[in-house]
């Protein structure tokens, strides 16, 4: 958790950020084979293969291929910013100016204190529909970002630099035949017969619980076989056989009770 103060002008808004996100991926630790013991990482000089002391590495930046400038502790502590607790918000923007990609992490947002500057702030971009740029320095490094809402409750999402994003490219579409009529049809249907409401349990890591599933399994020394991923040959009309796969599927199955859903919200509209 980490305190800050927005900062509005003349306005402050007292404000603890919390993480919204958390690291959930699969790690593997790199352990000797023979006692199980974790072997260490060393820096070694490559052309004598000799470990390098910890006080005898220093950091480079390179300013051209094989050309360093040498820095030292005390100069990199120099070109860090200064402590800040204040979060400046120097503009307010419509919640739909900045695309997603720059986008990097989100944090929860939560009052510091009392509690109406903070729910006066919510109310009055969520009225706008605004989202304000921010700017502030934590642990060292300076970030810039947006403060929006999300359920009646602040975020703070840091931006990715601009050095970062790369722009789309522009891509010209290979010259193909129109979509047909039925074509049209079978996607409209597709569409029309996966409607549904968010499902966020479906935001999961396959790959983290087969390899959780596998590694229990070892354990208890048996360990299963997994089944080789299903290939598919593509075809002259894959797209249109693939609709049709998919609008069967849906109304045999989950599917259709969406398409249900939607029939109804359509004659109660």
């Amino acid at each position: 958790m980490w305190k800050g103060v927005l900062r509005l002008g003349e306005q402050s808004v007292p404000v603890k950020l919390y993480a919204a996100v958390e690291d959930a991926d699969v790690h593997f630790h790199l352990l000797h084979e023979d006692d199980e013991v974790r072997v260490q990482q060393r820096l070694v000089h490559p052309e004598t293969g000799n470990a390098v002391p910890a006080d005898q590495v220093h950091k480079g930046y390179e300013l051209e291929r094989g050309t360093f400038v040498m820095l030292d502790a005390d100069e990199i502590a120099e070109l860090a910013p200064a402590a800040s607790r204040d979060v400046e918000l120097s503009a307010f923007l419509p919640d739909t100016a900045i695309e997603p990609v720059w986008f990097e992490r989100p944090y929860h947002l939560g009052p510091d204190g009392a509690a109406a500057p903070y729910q006066a702030l919510v109310r009055a971009l969520k009225a706008e529909k605004r989202q304000g740029i921010a700017h502030w320095i934590m642990r060292n490094k300076a970030y810039t970002g947006v403060v929006r809402v999300q359920d009646d409750a602040l975020v703070l999402i840091v931006l990715r630099d601009r050095e970062e994003v790369i722009a789309a490219p522009k891509v010209t579409p290979a010259s193909t035949r129109a979509a047909t009529k039925p074509e049209l049809a079978l996607a409209e249907q597709l569409v029309e017969s996966l409607a549904g409401e968010l499902d966020l349990s479906q935001f999961h890591n396959e790959y983290r619980e087969r390899v959780r599933h596998f590694v229990e399994q070892k354990a208890r020394g048996k360990a299963p076989k997994l089944a080789p991923p299903k290939t598919r040959k593509a075809t002259g009309d894959a797209l249109l056989t693939a609709l049709r796969a998919s609008v069967k599927q849906a109304r045999s199955g989950g599917g259709a009770r969406h398409a249900q859903h939607a029939q109804k919200e359509r004659k109660s509209a």
